[in-house]
């Protein structure tokens, strides 16, 4: 992959800038172990930071290895996931810490061809975790480094709904060739998506590198492609499966199904929903009125 012109232009004010406005997460030094960023890397997946950081801590002082978590049912993963939303990621950070702990011994694998291996890691995940706890060169390409680099490199308000191979190709022909610089890097986008350049209201002015802005110097076009829908809470099925699922997780034992009825009103939902947190594996039946965490 060529690389881009002007690439230093942009790297040494971006570290600098990292360097300077860098957070203090604890998913992130070097004093935190792989599976720190392995977890933290599954928590952060449609959550935000704040949100993250209390269960990342605990979970961590509860199970500070892979063999800690898959030792125990995957029902505690779920219990200890807490409100953080979409607990089938609990089941599977709990399914690759078996795994891990199967196929490699109890220790996070650095290369990406393994990580992506792993249940519920994909090509993101796999590649920030080689990255961000190995220091490996890859192509890391969340929310908030996609958006930074389709205003900074493609002159667009946002990328597209899907990551696309032109949009790989600009990533891979920005990013530094040391390995070390280049992990930093891919931090540092991340740090500035989230800071910075923000979906709605991006500060251009607190920018280290709003000078080569394409977006900016095109007079910051709006989004023009694919409609991109906003995700409805209220009186929907996830709210109904997390109001349910609230009460498992409060329960020391098996749920009573009238205890379910209380939780949610619309019987017909209310059953829709029960059926698929058991056909997930987050619910499982112990008699024929009764449902428990796994």
């Amino acid at each position: 992959m060529a690389r881009m012109p002007g690439n230093d232009a942009l790297t040494e004010p971006l570290l600098a800038w990292y360097d300077a406005h860098a957070r203090e997460l604890p998913w992130r030094g070097p004093s935190a172990s792989p599976w720190s960023v392995l977890v933290s890397e599954f928590m952060l997946q449609q959550t935000p930071v704040a949100r993250v950081v209390p269960v990342h801590e605990e979970w961590l002082t509860r199970w500070p290895s892979p063999a800690a978590l898959a030792a125990e049912p995957a029902g505690e993963a779920v219990r200890a996931w807490g409100r953080l939303g979409y607990p089938r990621r609990a089941l599977r950070l709990h399914a690759a810490a078996t795994a891990i702990v199967e196929r490699h011994g109890g220790a996070v694998p650095s290369a990406y061809d393994e990580l992506v291996t792993l249940p519920g890691v994909g090509d993101y995940t796999a590649a920030a975790v080689a990255t961000f706890a190995f220091g490996r060169r890859h192509v890391v390409l969340d929310t908030n480094v996609r958006r930074v680099l389709a205003r900074l490199l493609a002159g667009q308000e946002l990328p597209a709904p899907s990551v696309t191979r032109a949009e790989r190709d600009r990533a891979a022909g920005v990013l530094p060739d040391d390995e070390v610089t280049a992990a930093t890097w891919s931090i540092a986008l991340m740090e500035l998506g989230a800071l910075v350049c923000t979906a709605r209201a991006p500060a251009c002015g607190d920018c280290p590198v709003s000078g080569a802005c394409t977006w900016r110097s095109a007079g910051y076009p709006s989004y023009d492609g694919p409609a991109r829908r906003a995700q409805a809470w209220a009186g929907t099925d996830r709210q109904c499966r997390g109001r349910l699922m609230a009460v498992l997780r409060e329960s020391e034992g098996p749920v009573h199904l009238s205890r379910l009825d209380a939780a949610w009103a619309d019987s017909g939902q209310r059953t829709r929903c029960l059926a698929g947190l058991l056909e997930d594996g987050l619910a499982v039946r112990v008699g024929p009125d009764t449902v428990a965490l796994p």
